[in-house]
């Protein structure tokens, strides 16, 4: 059977990150198109469920189980992930618009970002309310009002706008945590007071007659006065007026009507609705662009209009991923019917539930029960996620796709080795233009007038630091790998006391159609240029290839006057140790690989990665540094035995006081090591007493190997507080004093270093 290799010939772009969009990640995860790069980019890593949300806010579940990890899942799905708000569509160019970076090409494009706060022109709403949508930027606001609520000496009054099945359930949900709250808090329950408006005469309108009977009773049963039949006018602080000219006196208000779309979806040119919702036909694609999707809250199908209800789009995950896949291989699209009738339940906050289907209403702790087991359910196909198949590539038969896909993959397919490998002059050519980098006169010939080398001029009361590092793609989004690998490589010459001067970069980018190894090119090299260009580093030339997986290097030159070189040696007894930023990166993309580390772990690793240290070099240099070094593959104790070898000391490290980044520790605890760190462990021989400290958790960390990590400095000990107030003022939050040097200890005769164990480890708190 003739089977075609898949490089790069179609971008399929999914735009957030809903309840639609996870089922088309799984689904594509366990069938993938080959030749179909697929790229989810969202703004958030962690994407709320929302039909667990009340139980969340009652205090019945914590966060991890109401929501999906979009991280794991999309390594899964073998899709990019670029964390990035999207500011906007160019349909003509079919881009998408991001924040901070360049725009995303797509060939289909879907959208299921739900939808954003609407305040119908209410007066004061947008500035006081707590809107419910987008519910990840709720979560937190809903922390805070409990934690005042529960501070509070006197009544609190809150109240809920909208009185739909979401409020009511909102309203209940709010009032069994507060109430909770204020018990554990030693104060009366009965301080807090709940109101509850909506504009027509009856809560949850939609449904029936059976189950609004038994909501009203539960509310009035707890004490939520009703506001009915009239809407909200304005708000101010501490006050809502209503259409009557009545008004509420509140202390917090909730806001739960109807959201609307994001403005950049209508702005970009999509056939929308009147509420900017984007139109689609029963193939969920959009009205107006052919290789636009849509579905969830954004979504509105022009012949089956339904309410905005998490249950539609949940059931419109199937269809999506099937038509998306479709229209990628161009084939015949397929409608979708949704259903008219659907089962709703709602939970009354003290695990209780009411529930409707048709006319037919329930309720009780069985039905809460049975709501529980529905959605743990639901969330436990995107938690537990079958076992990575592995790193080959998918094929596709003959006969599976159109031919013009089929032509597509078999011409892109086609690369030699050797200088054929080069990325093409044209496609080359246009990545340069799009570049920026950074101006210098030492630069006698760059980027701006290419030649067979750069020519670069060296002042004369200056020396010359050079140093090159590269490696695979840490990561599945090229910009941020360009900014993390310029971060990495820039550390040895921040390290050195030196100033970064010109970079030469060598980049290999995976096989595909022309137009597709450009973007990734651009983007990799965008990432990387805005990071050399904040260092003032004048990107020059460099080497492009194709090759079967992304990777960066970067050889760079730096500058420093010649009695003011930073270099490994040079600690001196009584020095503190001090590092700038937390280590772990090694454990946490090692779980990464396996699907077990949290996605917001491994955003808050990227963000640390993405931090320069061109700062903190500078910090360490006004504190009066002795020594210094980056913090790479070595790890910590790598690196250190490095310190104490060349300046002829011995170490003390506290062991409590090393930064580690979140999720780090629980990470190495399951088992999850680099790839390096078994070789990193032989320097136990230079820790003493290794059976002492080696049962705490933090042992291992050291021997972690670091991407784009902190620097490692010695400090006067007169100086090393003030130093590490300054370094956290300028951001690295983390910097802390981690140890102390002491003098060489008496070394037996032709021993090595290794042997008389120059690193102490204290394991007392910091």
């Amino acid at each position: 059977m003739n089977r075609l290799p898949a490089p790069v010939v179609k971008d399929l772009v999914l735009i957030g990150g809903g309840h639609t969009h996870v089922a088309v990640l799984k689904r594509f995860g366990m069938s993938p198109i080959p030749g179909v790069r697929l790229t989810l980019i969202t703004r958030d890593v962690h994407t709320p469920y929302s039909g667990m949300l009340p139980g969340l806010v009652s205090g019945h579940y914590a966060f991890d189980e109401v929501h999906i990890d979009l991280a794991p899942l999309s390594r899964f799905a073998g899709a990019r992930l670029f964390h990035q708000p999207v500011t906007g569509l160019d349909l003509d160019r079919q881009l998408v618009l991001c924040e901070g970076r360049p725009p995303v090409p797509y060939d289909v494009l879907s959208l299921n970002i739900g939808s954003t706060p609407s305040f119908g022109g209410v007066p004061g709403a947008a500035e006081l309310v707590v809107p419910v949508k987008p519910i990840s930027r709720f979560v937190p606001r809903w922390d805070r009002i409990r934690a005042r609520v529960a501070a509070s000496e006197g009544p609190v009054r809150i109240g809920v706008v909208g009185a739909g099945a979401g409020g009511v359930e909102l309203t209940l949900a709010a009032d069994y945590a507060l109430r909770h709250a204020r018990r554990e808090a030693g104060r009366s329950e009965d301080g807090v007071e709940m109101h509850l408006f909506g504009s027509d005469h009856s809560i949850v309108s939609t449904h029936n007659r059976g189950m609004r009977g038994r909501l009203e009773r539960t509310l009035r049963a707890r004490g939520v006065h009703l506001h009915l039949g009239q809407s909200v006018a304005s708000v101010a602080a501490g006050q809502l007026t209503l259409a009557d000219g009545g008004s509420v006196a509140v202390d917090e208000v909730l806001w739960v009507t109807q959201a609307g779309a994001a403005p950049w979806v209508a702005e970009s040119g999509l056939d929308v609705d009147g509420q900017g919702f984007v139109r689609v036909h029963d193939t969920l694609q959009s009205c107006s662009h052919p290789g636009v999707f849509a579905a969830g809250d954004v979504a509105a199908v022009v012949n089956h209009p339904r309410e905005k209800a998490g249950v539609f789009a949940v059931r419109q995950g199937p269809p999506l991923a099937a038509n998306l896949r479709r229209a990628l291989l161009g084939r015949p699209l397929r409608p979708f019917r949704p259903q008219r009738r659907f089962l709703t339940l709602v939970s009354t906050g003290d695990r209780h539930a009411v529930g409707s289907r048709g006319w037919w209403s329930f309720e009780g702790h069985a039905v809460w029960r049975w709501k529980d087991w529905i959605d743990r359910r639901f969330m436990s196909l995107y938690a537990d996620l079958p076992p990575m198949a592995g790193d080959t590539a998918p094929t596709i038969e003959p006969g599976l796709a159109s031919p013009d896909v089929l032509r597509d993959i078999s011409t892109a397919a086609m690369r030699c080795g050797g200088c054929g490998s080069k990325v093409g002059a044209t496609p080359l050519t246009r990545v340069l233009e799009q570049l920026r980098p950074v101006r210098r006169d030492d630069v006698l010939i760059g980027l701006d007038a290419p030649d067979d080398a750069a020519v670069i001029s060296v002042p004369p009361d200056k020396v010359l630091v050079t140093t090159v590092d590269a490696f695979r793609a840490i990561v599945n989004d090229p910009f941020v790998f360009g900014q993390i690998t310029a971060n990495h490589c820039l550390g040895d010459i921040f390290a050195m006391g030196a100033d970064a001067q010109t970079a030469l970069a060598v980049a290999t980018v995976p096989f595909g159609l022309d137009h597709k190894v450009e973007d990734t090119l651009v983007q990799l090299l965008s990432g990387a240029v805005r990071v050399l260009n904040d260092a003032g580093a004048a990107l020059v030339g460099g080497h492009t290839s194709e090759g079967a997986e992304l990777s960066l290097g970067l050889s760079l030159t730096g500058l420093v006057n010649r009695d003011a070189v930073l270099r490994k040696g040079g600690l001196q007894p009584g020095d503190r140790l001090v590092l700038t930023q937390g280590i772990g990166t090694g454990t946490l993309f090692a779980a990464e690989m396996r699907l077990r580390a949290k996605g917001r772990w491994i955003e808050a690793a990227i963000v640390a990665m993405c931090q320069s240290s061109r700062d903190a070099a500078d910090t360490l240099r006004r504190h009066g540094a002795s020594a210094c070094t980056d913090v790479t593959g070595f790890g910590l104790l790598g690196h250190l035995v490095e310190m104490t070898r060349a300046s002829n000391v011995d170490v003390r490290l506290d062991l409590q006081a090393v930064p580690v980044l979140d999720g780090a520790l629980e990470t190495s605890a399951a088992g999850f090591l680099s790839s390096l760190h078994p070789h990193n462990v032989r320097l136990r021989r230079a820790v003493a007493d290794v059976e002492r400290c080696s049962g705490d958790p933090r042992y291992a960390l050291l021997y972690d190997p670091q991407t784009a990590g902190g620097l490692l400095a010695g400090v006067p000990a007169d100086r090393a507080g003030a130093c590490v107030d300054d370094l956290r003022a300028h951001g690295y939050h983390d910097a802390a004093i981690i140890g102390t040097v002491e003098p060489r200890g008496q070394r037996a005769p032709g021993a090595s270093i290794e042997s008389d164990a120059p690193i102490h480890i204290d394991r007392g708190s910091a």
